[in-house]
C-alpha cells in the first residue's frame, strides 16, 4: 500500500469514527422557549418588564397567547431588545373563520414561524363537528402556507377520548393534511389522557415540530419540569423522529410564576438526551 492510499484510508476511518461517536453523543436543547400564558398575569401588569425577566432567566424563545392590546411592532421591538425570538402564537378557533388575516400579519411582524390553534369547543367534539373542524384546519393551513407560516394544532386531554369510535386526536391527525397542519404536542395532557407520545411519533413521524414541556406528578398534578414523573429524556431522545424543533415550557396554574419558569429552565438547560 502506497503512502497516498494509506493516508486516504486513515482519513476515511477518522471521518467514520467521528460520525459514529457523534451518533452516541448526548444532545441538549439549544434554545428553550416559554409559553407566555405561564406569566399571563404579570404580562397584563407589566408586559415589557415581564419579557425582560423571561430573558434574564435564560429563555431565548417565546410563544404568545395574546398580545395584551399592544401593537405587534411594539412587542417586536421589546423582543429584539431582550434577545428573544417569537416562535409561535395561539389563536382561538373562532379567529380562524374571522380575522385570521390579522393573525398572519402579526405573525410576520413578530417573526413567527408557526400559528397554533389551542382548543376546540365541546360543541364541536362530535363526528359531524370534527369534519368541519378538519376542513377549517386544512383551509387555514393552506392560507398559512401561502403566507410562509406553518399552522399547527395543540392538544389537551379531551382529544384522547373516543368520538364516533375513534380517538378525537387520531381523527384530527388523519383528516388533516400533514403538510398543512402540524401538531404542537402538549406532553402533560397527552399523558394525562392515558396515551404515550412515542406511539404517535412512530405513527406520524415528523408531524410534531412543537412540544409543550410541562411535568405531571403521579397523582395527576401539574408541576414544574423535572419535578414530576414524565420521562423527558426518553421522549426527547425521539425528537428527530418526531420532528421537534422547539421545546416550549408551560405551567397552566403556577403558584409562583417566576420561580416556576426558573425551575423548569434549569432542569431543561442541564438535560441531555
Amino acid at each position: 500500500m502506497d503512502r497516498r492510499n494509506f493516508l486516504g484510508m486513515l482519513t476515511a476511518a477518522t471521518i467514520v469514527g467521528k460520525k459514529f461517536a457523534a451518533a452516541f453523543e448526548d444532545r441538549k436543547i439549544e434554545k428553550i422557549a416559554l409559553q407566555l400564558y405561564t406569566v399571563r398575569e404579570q404580562m397584563k401588569k407589566d408586559l415589557e418588564g415581564t419579557l425582560l425577566k423571561v430573558a434574564a432567566v435564560g429563555y431565548r424563545e417565546v410563544e404568545f397567547a395574546g398580545l395584551f392590546n399592544r401593537p405587534a411592532r411594539e412587542i417586536k421591538a421589546m423582543l429584539d431588545r431582550d434577545g428573544l425570538s417569537a416562535v409561535s402564537s395561539h389563536v382561538d378557533f373562532k379567529v380562524l373563520n374571522k380575522g385570521f388575516e390579522k393573525s398572519l400579519e402579526d405573525a410576520h411582524t413578530l417573526g413567527q414561524s408557526f400559528i397554533v390553534c389551542p382548543w376546540i369547543d365541546e360543541s364541536m367534539r362530535t363526528p359531524e363537528g370534527l369534519k368541519k373542524v378538519a376542513a377549517t384546519l386544512n383551509r387555514v393551513g393552506e392560507q398559512s402556507k401561502k403566507a410562509g407560516i406553518q399552522f399547527a394544532y395543540h392538544n389537551h386531554d379531551f382529544e384522547f377520548k373516543p368520538v364516533g369510535g375513534k380517538l378525537l386526536y387520531d381523527t384530527v391527525l388523519e383528516e388533516t393534511d400533514p403538510q398543512l397542519v402540524k401538531m404542537e404536542m402538549d406532553l402533560f395532557w397527552i399523558i394525562n389522557g392515558g396515551q404515550e407520545p412515542m406511539k404517535y411519533f412512530d405513527r406520524y413521524p415528523g408531524r410534531f415540530p412543537l412540544v409543550h414541556v410541562k411535568d405531571r406528578k403521579k397523582d395527576g398534578e401539574m408541576t414544574e419540569v423535572g419535578s414530576g414523573a414524565i420521562d423527558f429524556k426518553g421522549i426527547f431522545a425521539q425528537s428527530e423522529k418526531a420532528g421537534i424543533q422547539h421545546y416550549i415550557v408551560e405551567h397552566d396554574e403556577p403558584k409562583s410564576p417566576f420561580e416556576s419558569i426558573q425551575k423548569s429552565y434549569r432542569y431543561l438547560h442541564e438535560l441531555s438526551f
